[in-house]
């Protein structure tokens, strides 16, 4: 398998091996772009999101509780969006953090080229392909929705990657995919603490201290 955090790719799984998906790089599906509206109580803004992207046509429920329910993200430094879509988390942190530097990472090219779109306004975002990502850098905190369906292993090899890199993590992850043999193996396979710091609408929000 190659490695996700890297930006070369990974070998899919064998039953999405004919499918178009948000983890693509290159995404066929044609393009049909709208806008949706992210509403929190300290920030309502509209993000362009278009077909070919991580939930297109609304903002995703786990994304939404954890820019709800995880702590706000540290006030200078560097943070990260991994996995950024069209940039829902990285507009967030950027707002709540104007002298922090945001990190929008994704290997899926239009959603880059969205969460650009939709950054172009704040001066504190840098949206990268992860391969693109110096390697020396070190950040103050991980926000991430991760990409689940992109299998086991590949996810695995994902964090294994990015956490180390990090004084601390925040993942949202559904419950009904893995969240939990997930925080086990987190822990076990290179002792992370992780705690659960909320269970809500069939999600768990994990703090992960590698």
């Amino acid at each position: 398998m190659l490695n996700v955090g890297t930006g070369k790719g990974y070998r899919r799984p064998r039953h999405l091996m004919s499918a178009d998906h948000y983890f693509d790089a290159t995404p066929s599906a044609a393009s049909a772009p709208r806008t949706v509206t992210l509403t929190l109580p300290d920030l309502t803004v509209d993000l362009v999101t278009d077909r070919g992207v991580f939930s297109a046509d609304r903002i995703d429920a786990g994304t939404k509780l954890l820019l709800q329910e995880a702590p706000h993200p540290p006030t200078a430094g560097d943070l990260v969006d991994l996995g950024c879509g069209y940039g829902p988390i990285a507009v967030t942190l950027a707002h709540r953090s104007p002298d922090a530097k945001v990190w929008a990472v994704d290997v899926n090219e239009r959603a880059r080229s969205l969460a650009a779109a939709n950054t172009k306004t704040l001066a504190n975002v840098a949206v990268a392909d992860p391969a693109d990502v110096p390697s020396s850098t070190r950040f103050a905190a991980l926000y991430s929705n991760p990409p689940i369906r992109i299998g086991k292993e590949a996810l695995q090899e994902l964090l294994t990657d990015w956490l180390p890199r990090c004084d601390v993590a925040y993942l949202v992850i559904n419950k009904n995919l893995g969240s939990d043999s997930l925080s086990r193996w987190m822990g076990a396979a290179h002792g992370w603490k992780v705690d659960r710091l909320v269970s809500r609408v069939g999600y768990r929000i994990l703090k992960v201290t590698p």
